[in-house]
């Protein structure tokens, strides 16, 4: 990555205080020193970023749960997909 783009992620970084109890200090110091995590930061910001795409998926999952019903979903379904998917049209 260009030096200039580290600055800019660096520089657009805010800080955040966190009391833990010792138990759970101990855990992420643990999980830093044995999953080749630099920093405990930089397992937090993991953590978060798992939490932020487990909850988009959730969000997709409820709003296709919540869609409209489309046609059955079987074999010919598949197969059509996989023909518009390969560029032929089948009817």
């Amino acid at each position: 990555m260009p030096i200039f783009a580290i600055a800019v992620m660096v520089s657009g970084m805010g800080t955040m205080n966190i009391s833990l109890p010792d138990y759970l200090k101990s855990f992420v110091d643990e999980q830093v020193a044995g999953r080749g995590y630099g920093t405990s930061s930089e397992y937090i910001r993991e953590l978060i970023r798992r939490d932020q795409d487990r909850l988009f998926l959730r969000r997709l999952l409820l709003d296709g749960a919540s869609s409209a019903q489309t046609e059955p979903v079987d074999r010919h379904y598949f197969s059509r997909l996989r023909d518009r998917a390969r560029g032929r049209h089948s009817k």
